[in-house]
């Protein structure tokens, strides 16, 4: 089919798409529009990656954006269009993919299709996208919308679902079902488009949206899947190819390496950050030799580009073996150095990553061989190691190959002795993906979207949040009696003991029923969200985070502790604990019975083994973010805690973000605890304790500048508007940065020419704590978490 046979597009869409190099659709682009993807018909799409998923999306919103226009723009004019017709929702798994896909729905606006992305702040409606024809959002931030009420949502005529296999994820797959089956229901009308390369019963999810299927194995190069074992890769087809492994080398290393030989690049999967280091660093010894004078130098700047995210061991580590060609890629990476590694990977002047699984479910990182290492993990419900799901390892192996980049593709397995190959073409090169199962008759993820329902009006009475449950994929599926319906009273009496929603107009109970349930089946009650539990559906937290928070709150005898506080939010459903390492429960036993006073709610007793585990793995989690506060070291932190620079920023982020939660709730319960939680926030935030808190509301200044200029004796925005401008260059060290901080302080003339340094009375570079091997921590050293000026 020929792109320009195609109607119904904007006009300036077809020849956008042409001058991209388009002209033919692939067979399964072809197969949707025939389906009545451009005429507002609900399309699954299961279809491998690289083969048009994205196109197929971009040519069902275009369409449904013109369809929505009925008048022709009011000044006859090529520009941006009124957004009072059609609108298109594109929905990720990540705020990483989000902002992928709008640098390439950016493109649109070329022929005057505006686009937007919204990712975070939960507790906003985003009314700015009401302008907008394609907003792109992660679930999360889409469910947040529904519930707090956004108005542009009533003017959606068309939703995309990205990676709708991830409904099967039992933490995130409740949220994208609840929120499709909302925004049906919100529009009748809606067309809904799911996307997927790897589900093994698109035919059922196609039932439950009414949807016709487009499932295709079509891809546009040619992708070999096989297992590598001795001295030769088996391919899926009967083939093979020499490839030895000589000496004491790894296979990774020889496959790595022959394929560098004919310019191709690797991505190896293994199972844990410690392996993705460890194989980065001998990897690093494989592509170095295939580097040009160009590439080292490129690679040079892109080392220095890393050091500067963070000054921590992990990030020294990364650059090291950047320098030589190799890269690792984990979640414990600073979100800085995920994003210039994957660049420099696409860009193919990395010539090989070693990953964790989380980057095949990330953004577009293609590679012409992928080598799945460890095809194994630890499961401590198993206790021991167990395979990987198929549909992970195909997640995987679709990386391999990506059209205009490679001839070719190529997935390969390690296998260790004859037995291994042959299982791993069993298990996983010859079997398909397994089915997607809806994960939301769990009560975790029920308690937050029964409320949500009920808050947002979806649902006014039991029997009719239960009707809406029928509209999702769990009832499509179901075929355990009465399983949801249980699950849903148990949520409804949590909700109801907690005080976040109450029944209503039922007044005394009449004769002849024995429950609640009966009786809103009889229409005599209707359930309403209190105030708190409109607060708690607002923030968007789990109600039992709330509960927890709020309970703690009013165990509060006298003023919380920023302690008392981190520990309380890393009890939370909502903040992932550390775990406790061997020998820690023994030490932070010790901490708890050394400041046990500082903790709210009643704790456990020792003798209640896990329960009392869980409180000192919130309590150790609740010390890292104590000690972030009273600004120790970011490297420190990091070692002490055996966790990355990337865990060490979403820790910070998520007790931000609960503590500005607890905030709102103490204010809705009449709490007199509101500004301690306030300030715990402010000095998470920031990592400062409290003395900075002044000097960190300036814009530009961060916990080391604050640190420095707190030294020089300017403490407050007031001192360094009247301050001898030289104290503040020698506590800063640069006019620029000297003259922008003076400015955001609100002084009149923030000019430093002619000035020079001047040391300040009391002048003092050096944080609370000094960096390891005890120099003071100065301002001009690398960049931390609290100091992105």
């Amino acid at each position: 089919m020929n792109v320009a046979e195609l109607s119904g597009l904007p006009p300036g869409a077809t020849e956008h798409f042409q001058a991209e190099g388009i002209e033919e659709l692939y067979p399964p682009q072809a197969a949707a529009v025939e389906a009545g993807a451009l005429e507002g018909e609900n399309l699954v799409a299961a279809v491998p990656t690289a083969s048009g998923k994205t196109m197929i999306a971009a040519l069902s919103m275009l369409s449904a954006i013109e369809r929505g226009v009925s008048e022709p723009r009011s000044d006859g004019s090529e520009g941006a269009r009124a957004s009072s017709g059609g609108k298109a929702l594109y929905i990720v798994p990540l705020r990483a993919l989000a902002s992928e896909k709008r640098a390439e729905f950016e493109a649109y606006e070329d022929f005057g299709v505006s686009v937007g992305v919204t990712t975070g702040n939960y507790e906003s409606t985003s009314d700015w996208l009401a302008t907008k024809d394609i907003i792109v959002a992660t679930s999360e931030k889409v469910d947040s919308l529904v519930r707090n009420g956004a108005d542009w949502l009533s003017d959606l005529t068309c939703v995309v679902s990205d990676e709708v296999h991830l409904i099967d994820d039992r933490n995130r797959g409740p949220t994208l079902e609840v929120t499709v089956a909302k925004l049906r229901k919100l529009n009748p009308r809606l067309q809904v488009i799911a996307l997927s390369a790897t589900i093994g019963n698109a035919e059922v999810i196609a039932d439950w949206l009414d949807a016709a299927l487009v499932d295709d194995d079509w891809r546009p190069i040619d992708l070999r899947t096989g297992v590598h074992y001795g001295n030769a890769l088996q391919f899926d087809d009967g083939s093979t190819r020499e490839v030895p492994v000589e000496g004491a080398q790894r296979q990774e290393a020889a496959l790595v390496r022959d394929i560098l030989a004919e310019g191709g690049s690797s991505l190896v999967f293994v199972s844990s950050r410690r392996n993705a280091e460890g194989a980065a660093k001998r990897l690093s010894g494989v592509t170095s030799d295939a580097l040009t004078d160009e590439e080292r130098r490129e690679l040079t700047a892109l080392a220095e580009e890393i050091r500067e995210v963070s000054d921590t061991e992990t990030s020294e580590d990364l650059a090291t073996c950047v320098e030589e060609g190799a890269a690792f890629h984990h979640a414990g990476l600073a979100s800085e150095h995920r994003s210039l590694i994957e660049d420099a990977f696409r860009e193919r002047t990395l010539k090989v990553i070693s990953a964790t699984p989380t980057l095949a479910a990330g953004v577009n990182t293609p590679a012409r061989r992928v080598v799945v290492r460890d095809w194994r993990r630890f499961d401590p419900s198993a206790g021991g190691m167990t395979p990987l799901p198929i549909l992970e390892v195909h997640q995987m192996m679709g990386r391999a190959g990506r059209p205009g980049l490679d001839p070719y593709g190529e997935a390969v397995l390690l296998a260790k002795s004859h037995e291994d190959k042959d299982d791993l073409f069993e298990r996983y090169v010859w079997a398909d993906p397994e089915d997607v199962h809806s994960k939301l008759a769990a009560e975790p993820a029920l308690r937050t979207h029964v409320l949500a329902t009920v808050a947002s009006g979806f649902a006014r009475t039991r029997t009719g949040l239960l009707d809406f449950l029928e509209e999702t994929l769990y009832a499509t599926q179901s075929t355990e009696a009465g399983r949801l319906e249980a699950v849903t009273d148990d949520v409804l009496a949590y909700l109801e003991r907690n005080d976040f929603i109450e029944r209503e107009g039922g007044g005394a109970k009449p004769t002849g029923f024995t429950s609640a349930a009966e009786l809103d089946d009889a229409g005599g009650v209707d359930l309403a969200a209190t105030s708190l539990g409109h607060t708690v559906s607002r923030l968007y937290v789990d109600p039992m985070s709330a509960a927890e928070i709020v309970h703690g709150l009013e165990s509060a005898e006298d003023r919380p502790t920023a302690l008392g506080l981190y520990q309380l939010i890393s009890r939370t459903p909502d903040m992932y604990e550390l775990y406790l390492r061997s020998g820690e429960d023994e030490e932070y036993g010790g901490v708890y019975y050394e400041r046990e006073a500082e903790f709210l709610g009643a704790a456990p007793s020792e003798f209640e083994d896990a329960r009392f585990e869980d409180w000192l793995a919130a309590l150790k989690t609740g010390k890292l973010l104590e000690d972030w506060a009273d600004e120790d070291d970011e490297e420190r932190i990091t070692e002490r805690y055996g966790v990355g620079p990337g865990d060490l920023r979403g820790k910070v982020d998520t007790a931000e973000w609960l503590l500005g939660a607890a905030e709102s709730l103490a204010s809705e319960i009449g709490s007199e605890w509101t500004v301690a939680v306030r300030e715990a926030r402010a000095r998470v935030e920031h990592g400062v304790d409290e003395e900075l808190l002044e000097l960190v509301s300036i814009r530009g200044v961060g916990r080391k500048r604050a640190r420095a200029l707190y030294g020089a004796g300017l403490e407050t925005p007031a001192d360094l508007r009247d301050a001898d401008k030289g104290v503040v260059l020698a506590a800063l060290k640069g006019k620029k940065t000297a003259e922008t901080v003076l400015e955001n302080a609100g002084r009149e003339d923030p000019s430093m020419d002619d000035v020079e340094p001047r040391e300040g009375v009391g002048t003092d570079t050096t944080q609370s704590g000094s960096d390891a091997a005890g120099e003071p921590n100065t301002v001009e050293s690398q960049s931390s978490l609290g100091d992105f000026e």
